[in-house]
């Protein structure tokens, strides 16, 4: 290994603004999909090896959509099973929850934050950021189960019904922080709700304060009232909420996506107030770019959000797959930890 990872505390002192370690935190291999690239998976492999991941991944069990477990059968989001099977509509039109009308039944049966099998992997902790993460948050879960379409228009056309489902998602999710934090030693934990498009958010800001701010208030404050931090990763462009993200105390936001936001003026208006976890562009630099534009690129994020206190850590700013060439993806890897140990002297 090219580089010794950076130690817990260095990356908790980056994260609160206490100053930088001696070079920019770097965790690319959670977004770095080795399995997307075919035959070329051992080159990839060789390149991951060669650098550290600055903190320990650990996921985090959360329910099935129609199926349980062994251990717990009813470990599941709805209460019954799949009324379409076969069902090869997109992803985001998949309705589970046909009518609002399930909503008692499902509650009732709503998977417990007791789970025994909530952490099926706890590495021993390396000296490393402990950083636990689940996928689907809000409004990722609520169009998960309700399809896009009803996601966007139910807080109009349903809100009372929104909002319970919202509380019973938040009071389970509290409890898998609370648990999170005891059981598994967690520095911090980390979650996914793509909140917007590429030109802005999928909603007003009235419809975010009233709908998700709440709640997320809600989790951030359970986070911290069991000392750790809470990281977010939302897609889109979605500046128009970051300034409440930060009033609710949000520690660590991901990714700031590329061509959705203007980077320096997010920098110059947000940054210092919360840890921007910046996400290298997988859209359009990363598999079309040379390697010499990758490079570039990394320097522009670095230099952009440098700042002397710190509140800066470099990934991708989403998954990195088998469009990418492997000279690209060296590049990527050298620039962080060289670039980034520049900025740091």
């Amino acid at each position: 290994m090219l580089y010794e990872p950076l130690s817990r505390d260095l990356v908790v002192g980056v994260i609160e603004g206490k100053g930088k370690a001696s070079r920019v935190p770097v965790l690319l291999h959670f977004w770095t999909h080795a399995g997307e690239f075919g035959d070329r998976r051992p080159a990839v492999e060789r390149i991951l090896n060669d650098y550290p991941q600055d903190a320990q991944v650990i996921g985090i069990a959360t329910p099935g959509i129609y199926e349980g477990t062994e251990v717990d059968p009813e470990y599941r989001w709805v209460n019954f099973g799949d009324p379409h099977p076969g069902n090869d509509a997109g992803l985001d039109e998949r309705v589970v929850i046909e009518d609002w009308s399930q909503l008692d039944g499902i509650l009732e049966c709503f998977p417990s934050g007791e789970y025994p099998g909530m952490f099926p992997w706890n590495p021993e902790p390396d000296g490393r950021y402990r950083l636990g993460h689940w996928w689907f948050c809000f409004f990722e879960r609520h169009w998960s189960l309700r399809g896009m379409t009803n996601a966007l228009t139910d807080p109009a056309f349903f809100p009372d019904e929104t909002h319970r489902f919202y509380r019973a998602l938040t009071d389970f999710y509290k409890r898998m922080i609370e648990r999170s934090a005891k059981e598994i030693s967690l520095d911090g934990i980390f979650t996914s709700d793509d909140l917007g498009t590429q030109r802005g958010p999928f909603f007003s800001l009235d419809t975010f304060r009233e709908f998700y701010k709440p709640y997320y208030k809600e989790l951030v404050q359970t986070a911290h009232a069991n000392g750790i931090h809470f990281w977010l990763h939302t897609c889109g462009n979605i500046e128009l909420f970051l300034e409440d993200f930060i009033e609710i105390g949000l520690d660590v936001i991901h990714p700031i996506q590329k061509y959705t936001m203007d980077e320096k003026i997010v920098a110059e208006k947000y940054q210092g107030r919360l840890c921007i976890w910046s996400g290298f562009d997988v859209q359009q630099t990363i598999p079309w770019g040379t390697p010499e534009d990758v490079r570039r690129e990394v320097r522009f994020l670095l230099d952009t959000y440098d700042r002397p206190d710190g509140r800066l850590m470099l990934t991708a700013g989403n998954g990195i797959n088998g469009d990418c060439p492997l000279a690209s993806l060296r590049a990527l890897f050298e620039e962080a930890f060289e670039y980034g140990k520049h900025i740091c002297r």
